[in-house]
């Protein structure tokens, strides 16, 4: 016990230390202010000393500091987290799109972890990983039942440093020793031409090259191919580097104009950002594509677009993320990631959704009242409106898939089976020129019969709870016949689902399939041949009067 007190009472020392460091730092004015926070300080050093002595079970000192320190954060705003050493990585990684590691995008499968992907060129892909592997150990310590982000964090270390791992393929079990090296992940995994006039380039984050990778993306297809339009994807891109944001937007518009600016409750978090150089093209015509997970830095690009009707915004409302984060350092090199600001595009709108509480279960804004938005005006008088997120200028309904393509997608038939396939093909012809045959559909449809693929679909379960309720109201026997005619015609129609999907579960087995071989790249060419979003750009920007009159506000 006594041990156990000196461990506390270091412990204790170090966090007043830290704390009065940071309170130092922030230079609060007020005395009273001084006061509480000296205050409520020594209550939590004293309860938490109590705590460790007292508790009648052996207390995980780090794990309880770690869950006091979340329930703190939580009272704020989503977005102002601890970020514990073990995830510097993650931090390096967003900021500069590099990090110490093997190269592999990972997820949990069953009791252990599956690579999804290895980073073509990187120490993975060198080491003959492939997507399917489960890792059984790191360095002999099983990963049975461990967190993703516990592996993730043994997976990454210092450059150079070495990692053993065991894994499960096709029920054989390999070791693998590999070298970590520094992993970069590039912001554009892929950019071309659409058709004969109309380039492409997909961004994926906004590290420290973000605006850089665009110029010369656009650069090149301007120099190689006959540019008259220009599609800028920003789906599923999270945001990054607000710098970078400037940089891109600055591409289409004219020096010295504002982007964005902030709002902070301390006078130097107040700031403005303006395009600082000559922009590569103010003529072009440009669609911008969004979703609900884009998000800040993608939200500031899109905005700065729509503001200064440089552009049209196809697609559907962004993320809604307004806020601005700094990254503290703590001791022990943990980081304190907290908000500072609030940022405003050109309009004068703010991006932050109005309750960052009431989202839907993706995390997006959820449907926003009317009497909630204030309205605004671009440079050209068209009326946008704030409330959270950017409101494209044309909505692409979403895609709703069927029961039975959800299932497939849940239970990773679609990618076993191109795991499968990767086993038993060497190569297959380019993305463009890959087909799934109807003998390949087929093998498909045997394969996920070998694996006994059921699924429910929402008809079926409403008509178990139907069943119940008629029993529990003694009702069930004068609708029992009907209750059979039902579940027949159910049956019925889902025999028939893997031809009414067809075309839908082909799209999705041949980008599968394709990212075997042609990794990301390959997966976004074989997508953009049946997205709506991409035809929808490709028709407004093929009619000039109809992309004129968008900009122009006009019906």
């Amino acid at each position: 016990m006594n041990r156990t007190k000196k461990i506390v009472t270091r412990i204790t020392k170090t966090l007043f230390i830290a704390v009065f460091c940071i309170a130092a730092a922030l230079t609060i004015s007020a005395g009273s202010k001084n006061f509480e926070v000296a205050k409520n300080l020594d209550i939590f050093s004293t309860l938490f000393r109590e705590l460790v002595v007292h508790y009648v079970d052996d207390v995980n000192v780090s794990e309880m500091m770690k869950s006091g320190i979340d329930g703190m954060l939580s009272v704020l705003d989503p977005y102002t987290t601890f970020i514990p050493e073990s995830e510097i990585e993650d931090v390096r990684l967003m900021t500069t799109g590099q990090y110490g590691g093997i190269g592999a995008v990972i997820r949990p499968r069953g009791d252990h972890i599956m690579i999804v992907e290895p980073y073509k060129g990187f120490p993975a892909y060198k080491a003959g990983l492939l997507p399917g592997d489960l890792i059984l150990d790191i360095n002999g310590m099983s990963t049975r039942s461990r967190d993703e982000n516990e592996i993730r964090t043994l997976l990454q270390g210092q450059p150079g440093t070495s990692i053993s791992l065991t894994i499960e393929r096709d029920g054989e079990e390999l070791l693998k020793k590999i070298d970590r090296e520094v992993i970069r992940v590039d912001n554009i995994p892929y950019y071309g031409m659409l058709d004969e006039n109309t380039g492409y380039i997909k961004l994926t984050g906004f590290t420290q090259r973000a605006g850089r990778e665009v110029r010369n993306a656009f650069l090149d297809l301007k120099e190689n191919h006959d540019l008259e339009h220009i599609v800028l994807d920003l789906r599923d891109n999270g945001g990054g580097l607000l710098h970078e944001a400037v940089n891109i937007a600055n591409l289409f518009i004219e020096k010295d104009k504002l982007v964005v600016s902030t709002k902070g409750r301390l006078p130097e978090r107040s700031t403005t950002h303006r395009t600082l150089n000559d922009p590569i093209d103010l003529e072009i015509p440009l669609v911008v594509l969004v979703n609900r997970r884009s998000a800040s830095a993608s939200e500031i690009v899109a905005g700065a677009i729509q503001d200064f009707d440089r552009g049209v915004v196809i697609g559907n409302r962004t993320f809604g993320k307004g806020l601005v984060q700094n990254v503290v350092s703590l001791s022990y090199n943990t980081r304190l990631k907290v908000t500072v600001a609030e940022y405003f595009i050109p309009s004068g709108r703010s991006i932050q959704a109005i309750n960052y509480a009431e989202r839907r279960e993706d995390g997006s804004v959820a449907e926003i009242p009317d009497s909630l938005k204030m309205s605004h005006e671009t440079m050209g008088g068209r009326k946008v409106y704030d409330g959270g997120g950017i409101e494209p200028d044309i909505q692409v309904p979403q895609i709703t898939h069927g029961a039975a393509v959800r299932a497939l997608m849940q239970q990773h038939m679609v990618f076993d089976f191109a795991t499968r396939f990767q086993r038993m093909h060497d190569s297959i012809p380019a993305p463009e020129q890959f087909n799934i045959t109807g003998e390949l559909y087929d093998d498909f449809l045997a394969f996920i019969e070998e694996r006994d693929f059921s699924y429910d679909t929402r008809c079926e379960q409403l008509l178990r709870n139907l069943r119940e309720a008629a029993a529990d109201e003694a009702y069930y026997g004068v609708l029992e016949e009907s209750f059979e005619t039902l579940q027949n015609l159910i049956r019925e129609a889902k025999e028939q689902d893997f031809i009414t999907y067809r075309d839908e579960i082909e799209e999705l087995l041949r980008e599968e399939i394709v990212a075997r071989y042609h990794y990301q790249r390959g997966r976004v060419i074989v997508s953009l041949g049946s997205d709506p979003e991409v035809g929808k750009a490709l028709k407004v920007l093929a009619d000039g009067q109809s992309y004129r009159n968008i900009l122009a506000g006009i019906e």
